[in-house]
């Protein structure tokens, strides 16, 4: 199954009144490149998460985004630091003591905002571990999901290039007799110009030197290998994106050799069509998995 590597998917769970929400963003990399974004408080689950998205993901750059907040209905079980608010008001009290003028005043927001004047109960965060690494197993095969549903459609638009390379390659054998025939009668005319007998052995000789000069049949065969092996690799199940990568350069390394040898303007029109679908094959071909 051909994936791409562009993808969001996004699910949240409440897990013993905590809710929590993980995003996955994925777009195209030459390897897998994983960015773990973790609340301190369960950093500890970095180790185990990767193992999660490499089981799953083979290739891109993915962000995973892990969020908590307490749900609505679990409630709000906040507690207030008696012994630290008490030091708070009595420093307050004592700095406006040494004031000799009054100082603005406060409220008991403004004392409750102060860094550990409210704190919630400890949350046992082995126990959430394994609910939370089953939420982004199901977020990340959402997002799998989204991956081979556009490479479904990139792999349409390779064979659909596919398609076109081989009526290119077709045209051009078929055309290669033609273009040795016309060669050989402009040769002629020209001999005929300059001399009223032409060594007919010699033209024969510079003919066959020619037609080995101008012969491209190694590089068609090449090219309907390649293109073989691309919608081969398609049907494939496992990751195929550098293979086709690969077979891409090829195809253009013959593509350039076509038209280097080319001596015709047709068969030389062709090189640059099969030249210009094998890039856009390259493009799709970037985000493939």
């Amino acid at each position: 199954m051909i994936r791409s590597m562009t993808a969001f998917a996004s699910g949240e769970r409440e897990i013993r009144d905590w809710l929590f929400t993980w995003e996955v963003r994925s777009v195209n990399h030459r390897y897998l490149d994983l960015s773990l974004r973790l609340p301190d408080a369960f950093r500890f689950l970095e180790p185990a998460a990767r193992s999660r998205v490499g089981a799953l993901i083979n290739r891109g750059r993915l962000d995973c985004i892990l969020s908590y907040k307490k749900s609505v209905e679990g409630g709000a079980d906040i507690r207030m630091n008696r012994e630290l608010v008490t030091k708070l008001l009595a420093t307050a009290r004592e700095v406006d003591d040494l004031s000799d003028r009054p100082l603005a005043g406060f409220s008991a927001l403004d004392v409750l905002k102060w860094p550990g004047a409210l704190h919630e109960p400890e949350t046992d965060r082995e126990q959430l571990a394994a609910e939370i690494l089953d939420l982004l197993t199901d977020v990340l095969k959402q997002a799998i999901v989204v991956r081979e549903n556009e490479g479904r459609q990139l792999a349409a638009l390779l064979k659909e290039r596919c398609v076109k390379l081989r009526e290119h390659v077709s045209s051009v054998r078929a055309r290669m007799p033609e273009v040795l025939q016309s060669i050989r009668q402009k040769i002629m005319a020209r001999l005929a110009e300059v001399c009223a007998n032409p060594d007919s052995e010699r033209l024969e000789q510079e003919m066959v030197y020619l037609a080995q000069k101008l012969d491209v049949d190694e590089e068609l065969d090449r090219l309907d290998a390649h293109v073989d092996e691309v919608l081969r690799a398609l049907r494939q199940k496992e990751p195929v994106g550098r293979r086709l990568d690969f077979l891409l350069q090829e195809m253009n390394r013959e593509a350039n050799t076509l038209g280097s040898k080319s001596a015709d303007a047709e068969t030389t029109k062709s090189s640059v069509e099969m030249k210009v679908l094998i890039e856009q094959m390259r493009e799709q071909t970037q985000n493939i998995e």
